[in-house]
Parts: C-alpha cells; structure tokens; sequence
C-alpha cells in the first residue's frame, strides 16, 4: 500500500501534459459536430411486431412438460435437507 501511495504522490506532482491541453473544449466540439443517429419507423415497428411475435410464442408453446420436485432439492419449500430436519431429525 505504501508503493501504491508513493506512486499516487508523484503523479500528482507531475507536471500536467501539454496534448491535455484544451482537451476538454476539443472533446465536447467534436460531441457536438456529431449528428444524432436517426432510426426510421421501419425499425421500430419491426421490433415491435418481432417482440410480439416472441410473446405471443412464448406463451402458447410450453417448453417443456412440468415434473413434480425433486424430495432431494435443498431449496424447495419441504425439503429432506433443510438444516431444521437434519438437526431435529424431522420436517
């Protein structure tokens, strides 16, 4: 921690590059000049009938048949390996 502290100290009192210099200005200039990125309405509405579609299948096509747990889960709500049962030595 002390290398780590040393390090910190002496950048600190390093003398500042001149490339940083109106680098902020240049930063937020060019920010500017950028046009803002425009989507038509073909790619919205085409999210919107793709995101539709996915529900809609989703919700009519199980994706596999539902099993009753397992007695070994440890994290079903009755379970033969809760700590309770193993110490008490019942549910």
């Amino acid at each position: 921690m002390n290398d780590l502290d040393a390090i910190l100290t002496r950048l600190a009192q390093a003398p500042v590059p001149a490339g940083f210099d109106g680098i902020e200005a240049r930063v937020l200039a060019r920010i500017a000049a950028r046009p803002p990125a425009r989507v038509g309405l073909g790619v919205g509405a085409t999210t919107i009938a793709v995101a539709l579609f996915m529900g809609i299948f989703g919700a009519g096509v199980p994706a596999r048949q539902a099993s009753a747990m397992s007695p070994l889960s440890p994290l079903g709500p009755v379970s033969s390996l809760a700590p309770s049962t193993l110490l008490l030595g019942e549910p």
